[in-house]
């Protein structure tokens, strides 16, 4: 057990840690950051607070789309993942601004922080813990409608990405890189990092799932 939420809890950080990298890169964050920033930019209060509030509302809608109870262990996620986000930009980043910098810099901060959340997601899905529930939301829908997961994915991010637009969240090129883009990056580091996970704790994976 404590080596699945030492694992659960560095997939986190370094998700959270490519999510402040790509915000601070000024390109335009991910759909669901650039939400919940243009929220935090009119009502005042944090990122992660924000981040928390609107996933907490999340969990009744996922219930609501799934005709299911709503999942209250996704709060588990939900209250590490909004401390780990103002961790990175409160604290670690508070001072960090690269609006000023050339666009060079910008590009390779944007990519280096995809790389960052591809591999933070990568690793914090392994032990199979519960997940937040923005990450449920696109299988809720999918599940609903009938649509392919990928459809499902699709048809969240343009809504939310039009709200963030309407709220003036940092919609910009990196969102377009991110949508396109991280999926790929996901699953380039999980197919790595499941067998470095699995090595290290053997036992806990039936015979079949090495072939």
């Amino acid at each position: 057990m404590l080596y699945r939420v030492t694992v659960y809890l560095l997939g986190m950080f370094i998700n959270f840690f490519g999510v402040a990298l790509v915000i601070h890169a000024t390109l335009g964050a991910g759909f669901w950051t650039s939400f919940f920033i243009g929220i935090s930019d009119i009502f005042g209060m944090t990122v992660g607070f924000w981040y928390g509030v609107f996933q907490f509302i999340i969990i009744f809608l996922n219930a609501r789309l799934m005709n299911q109870r709503p999942e209250f262990q996704a709060l588990i996620p939900v209250i590490l993942e909004s401390f780990i986000l103002d961790f990175w930009l409160e604290i670690v980043f508070s001072s960090f601004n690269l609006a000023a910098a050339p666009m060079v810099v910008k590009a390779i901060t944007l990519g280096a922080g995809m790389t960052a959340i591809g591999l933070g997601v990568a690793v914090y899905i392994l032990p199979q813990f519960p997940r937040a529930p923005v990450d449920q939301l696109f299988l809720a829908v999918s599940a609903r409608f009938n649509l392919s997961l990928r459809m499902g994915q699709t048809l969240v991010a343009i809504v939310v990405a039009s709200l963030a637009v309407l709220i003036g969240g940092p919609v910009g090129v990196g969102t377009g890189v991110l949508v396109i883009a991280l999926g790929p990056v996901i699953q380039f580091w999980y197919t790595r990092a499941y067998r470095i996970y699995y090595a290290l704790k053997p036992e806990n994976v039936p015979q079949e799932e090495y072939l």
